[in-house]
């Protein structure tokens, strides 16, 4: 991901070319992680729309291809009729669950500051 520049003061380069980029964007965004958080355990695509209140169909449908792309879950058909799908969390999405909780606890712990700054923030860029 970041590679040190030669010299005595070095400064990590964070390359265009690296292959993390596409990834951090295809699994990092709000949605994926939310998605796999309610992944504790195989649920149905509209188990997983109720609990992910504000996502949509197209958006949710988008990020699951997406996840299954990137081997984060995985997509089961059921022998149901009508044909039902399930998807699960893989060994390596199982994997990120432990670095997003940190990342969700951060935020949770945070967000009034955040909060406080952005209030203290936006009167001026209106101004």
């Amino acid at each position: 991901m970041a590679t040190p520049e030669a010299g005595p003061a070095a400064d990590v380069v964070y390359r265009a070319d690296c292959p993390s980029r596409p990834i951090l964007d295809q699994i990092a965004d709000k949605w994926s992680m939310m998605v796999m958080a309610v992944l504790n355990e195989p649920r149905r695509f509209n188990e997983i729309k109720r609990r992910l209140e504000g996502v949509t169909q197209r958006v949710l449908t988008q990020t699951l291809r997406r996840l299954e792309r990137n081997g984060m879950i995985a997509r089961r058909v059921l022998p149901t009729s009508p044909v039902g799908v399930e998807y699960s969390l893989t060994p390596l999405g199982e994997s990120l669950r432990e670095p997003f909780g940190r990342l969700y606890d951060w935020t949770v712990a945070n967000a009034d500051e955040i909060q406080r700054h952005q209030r203290e923030y936006d009167p001026h860029i209106h101004s």
